[in-house]
């Protein structure tokens, strides 16, 4: 049977409120009394009741965060910012992945707020209508956690991302380029995959270079689309010099369909792309990319999270965190 507040307070002689307090960490216990409760607890293998704490409190110290993809590396290290942030402040997460799909995303977000969790992270990936109306029900904050929606009505972190895929892009033009590819992420996402290819275009358009549609592929951020992208500018006829990937995953994959067709990096290609992940320096030659900073978005956005939660006074709920372009060794001068 279940080991209750009650039957500690009799083994250890003493009443339930004392035990609370005890459980609590309540200061005005007596060393004495704190002694003998704790040993009731141990031979009894007492566990405080998280819920009915809850209940009482109307807290549950408890984070749902909601995540696109698991296996992203990206997020993986966003969601460690978000962790550390949340131990420091003792809350507690739970992590659910939605595999990139709008109704598990929805269904994830109710099913969390149900649980009656203190704060929500929506990590990622594209927020719609069904999204907003979804977070429009729950009676806690809610912050977007490497993303924002269109209308910038909901407390978020991120980076700007077209301007991130500018400063990539004009690396390339300085660099000499006028044959500018682009493996682009889905133009259905606005705060991410339409933002860096409007970064592509507007770094074309203010270097006078002409918009090729040939030279713009659409991936699914992944490393295969990478590889089939590549594979369709190597069959041009009048093949780009450079390209600029919307991830590093797309770009290593395109790095090694480059290879795979006896060409180099970047004597024959260049090749950039942003966000700087753990593999941009493992692939060989080393990727040059520009770095979001992933750890700093969850850290950022969870700080915030806990300040919403705890109705502390916010200076800001929009921040942008700034890029950086790493150079290393795929882009080369023409």
């Amino acid at each position: 049977m279940t080991v209750t507040i009650y039957d500690v307070a009799r083994e250890a002689g003493v009443s339930m409120a004392t035990v609370s307090r005890v459980v609590n960490n309540n200061p005005n216990v007596k060393p004495q009394t704190r002694k003998k409760v704790f040993e009731a607890i141990e031979r009894l293998g007492y566990r405080p009741n998280a819920v009915a704490r809850g209940l009482a409190s109307k807290k549950t110290t408890t984070v749902g965060v909601v995540i696109p993809d698991i296996s992203n590396m990206n997020l993986a290290e966003i969601a460690r910012g978000i962790e550390d942030i949340a131990t420091m402040y003792h809350y507690n997460i739970i992590l659910c992945n939605a595999d990139k799909k709008k109704d598990k995303e929805i269904r994830v977000i109710n099913t969390l707020l149900e649980k009656q969790v203190d704060g929500l992270l929506f990590m990622g990936g594209t927020v719609t209508d069904e999204h907003i109306q979804a977070f429009k029900t729950s009676s806690v904050p809610i912050v977007l956690c490497a993303t924002t929606d269109d209308n910038n009505t909901i407390p978020a972190v991120d980076i700007d991302h077209q301007q991130a895929a500018y400063d990539a892009v004009k690396l390339l033009v300085d660099s000499g380029h006028r044959k500018i590819g682009m493996i682009s992420g889905t133009l259905q996402d606005p705060s991410l995959g339409f933002a860096r290819y409007q970064g592509y275009k507007q770094a074309l358009e203010e270097s006078a270079i002409p918009f090729n549609e040939n030279y713009v592929r659409v991936g699914n951020y992944k490393y295969e689309s990478g590889i089939e992208a590549m594979k369709y500018f190597h069959a041009l006829e009048d093949r780009p010099t450079a390209v600029f990937a919307a991830t590093d995953e797309m770009a290593i994959g395109a790095i090694h369909a480059i290879q795979d067709a006896g060409l180099k990096v970047p004597e024959d290609i260049s090749v950039i792309s942003v966000d700087n992940s753990r593999m941009a320096s493992m692939v060989r030659p080393q990727l040059t990319t520009v770095a979001q900073p992933m750890y700093d978005i969850g850290a950022v956005s969870m700080r915030l999270l806990t300040k919403l939660m705890n109705k502390e006074t916010t200076d800001q709920t929009k921040y942008v965190l700034p890029h950086k372009v790493i150079e290393r060794q795929t882009v080369g001068q023409v």
